[in-house]
């Protein structure tokens, strides 16, 4: 989004609307009230999302939003269900950050859509799984749960623009294995956005962990002082500038071909045999919308370290950290409302991975209008 210009040209335009508005009215020739006024565009809603770093208080979103207007951004609007709690200075406070969540529950409690519903934004910015890796969930099943919100926002707006953050470092005197438990995540969310991310709605990574130190720039080893605030916003500034500056669609049907809107459909997985070493399963996709899908694709993130290695009905693209994505076989992609369609694959496990398992999302692609 381009920075507010200079007011010079704007005040001479006016100064000659003035003028021809002098010449008409002895004609009884009159304008509207607001006639001359230019249309103006809508603001960019921006969602900041995750947890209490992100919104109790999380005052790094006032040092953000002062940046950005001061900055020349006057457009934006920073959009969520949860009000703003303080900090000390004039910002637009409206977040979703939610103090003690963890993304896995929001990903299976279905929390994020009603949450979009109530705010429409066109941005996300998110800074979630700091409670998951406290809690020692593994990085497969964060990941999964960042796929499947992903899933939901594109659901909300096929034009979202996700920026995701390497986490904050954390280093709780009550956690020893923090510390080392996010740089571990951290290595592994650049891959998962090269997989997620798409032409129509990319995933920008942003590196908040670099620079940061839990003993100068937190107050607990976990949550951000005023230090803090200040390097998340720096990090957070030129990633958001740089979408902004590129131009956010906003009305999510238009631009782009109404065909390639998504459908809402689920996914379900099933282990049907297993073996020292791997298993076989199998994954039903079925359309919950009113209408048609003319195709579908499926994401499928194996437990404990799996890799699919074989698939039937369907076209298989496997990320460098074992997330595959399945693109409908020619044959099964249309689904009339109700309808489903599977498709089956083999994987490759340890010998101690214990009970296949799977997170399983999918979208669907609606007919063309």
């Amino acid at each position: 989004m381009p920075r507010t210009p200079h007011s010079a040209p704007h005040l001479r335009v006016m100064s000659v609307l003035g003028l021809l508005a002098a010449l008409l009215l002895p004609l009884g020739v009159t304008f509207a009230p607001g006639a001359l006024a230019a249309p103006t565009a809508d603001p960019v809603r921006v969602m900041p999302l995750g947890d209490s770093i992100t919104g109790s208080p999380g005052c790094w979103r006032a040092v953000l939003w002062n940046r950005l207007v001061n900055s020349g951004y006057k457009d934006i609007d920073f959009v969520g269900t949860l009000p703003p709690q303080g900090c000390g200075q004039a910002h637009d406070g409206d977040n979703e950050g939610h103090g003690g969540e963890l993304v896995t529950n929001v990903a299976d409690q279905n929390l994020l859509p009603g949450r979009l519903a109530s705010t429409h934004p066109d941005i996300v910015v998110m800074h979630f799984g700091t409670n998951d890796v406290w809690s020692s969930i593994a990085p497969d099943r964060i990941l999964a749960a960042y796929t499947k919100l992903v899933t939901q926002m594109r659901a909300s707006n096929p034009d979202m623009r996700i920026l995701v953050a390497q986490l904050i470092p954390m280093n709780p005197s009550s956690c020893a294995g923090c510390a080392q438990r996010v740089v571990d995540f951290n290595a592994r969310i650049p891959g998962w956005a090269r997989a997620t991310g798409t032409d129509r709605s990319p995933v920008t990574v942003v590196d908040q962990w670099t620079g940061f130190s839990t003993a100068a720039d937190t107050y607990d080893g976990v949550h951000p002082n005023a230090s803090g605030d200040d390097k998340i916003a720096a990090r957070w500034f030129p990633a958001l500038s740089a979408v902004l500056d590129a131009g956010v669609p906003q009305d999510p049907g238009d631009p782009g071909d109404p065909g390639e809107d998504p459908a809402a459909c689920t996914a379900r997985f099933r282990a049907v045999s297993s073996w020292q070493g791997g298993y076989q399963g199998e994954v039903t996709v079925t359309n919950t919308s009113a209408s048609a899908v003319r195709g579908w694709t499926a994401t499928v993130v194996p437990a404990n370290g799996a890799r699919l290695t074989q698939l039937w009905n369907g076209s298989l693209t496997t990320a460098a950290d074992g997330t595959a994505t399945v693109r409908n076989a020619a044959w099964n992609g249309t689904l009339a409302p109700g309808a489903s369609a599977a498709f089956g694959f083999v994987a490759t496990a340890q010998a101690t991975a214990g009970t296949p398992a799977a997170t399983v999302t999918c979208t669907g692609t609606a007919p063309a209008a």
